[in-house]
């Protein structure tokens, strides 16, 4: 089989297996005093450093909306639009700006997918349980989560090499790495 070929597989093959990554670790949490923390973001954020905007889109924002459809269902659809946002913003800033600093351009990108990931989970909890007073007291938790995603994602994609393992083996966004 020709490597043009195997490539649409090798995307979808990629982004199932990292869409399930996503489901499994938004299973469980880490208890932290009065919350816990959610490892998902680190999957959602490598994701996207990863793969296109669409293919990150689908990992973050429908793994997310399938993990706590299945596990919490009540911030599902919050989910989905805050985590896919934020999925999809930090592959166009990753693979479409400072072309010659992927490192640079990739935290970029999770800073301001970070940003996303807290803002939306404050109004949508703000919605969901009808008062931001509510959701002002998940605010430290969902801040942590973001920091230490974004940090994981990072290490994993760049200092353990993550990112040229993957286009190594799949062809996938060769341009950037």
């Amino acid at each position: 089989m020709n490597r043009q070929k195997a490539i649409p597989t090798i995307r979808i093959t990629a982004t199932a297996l990292l869409m399930a990554l996503n489901i499994i670790m938004s299973s469980f949490g880490i208890p932290v005093p009065g919350g816990h923390l959610y490892l998902c973001d680190a999957i959602i954020c490598m994701a996207a450093i990863l793969l296109c905007p669409f293919d990150a889109f689908v990992v973050g924002g429908i793994g997310s909306f399938l993990g706590d459809m299945l596990f919490y269902p009540a911030p599902m659809f919050v989910s989905l639009v805050t985590h896919g946002l934020q999925a999809v913003v930090i592959s166009v800033v990753a693979h479409n700006t400072l072309k010659d600093h992927p490192k640079l351009a990739s935290g970029i990108g999770v800073s301001l997918g970070a940003v996303i990931m807290v803002t939306g989970y404050f109004l949508g909890k703000s919605f969901i349980y009808g008062t931001p007073q509510t959701a002002v007291l998940s605010l430290p938790y969902e801040a942590a989560q973001a920091i230490l995603g974004g940090v994981l994602a990072m290490l994993l994609c760049w200092r353990y090499h993550l990112c040229a393992i993957f286009r190594e083996a799949t062809g996938i966004y060769q341009k950037t790495a």
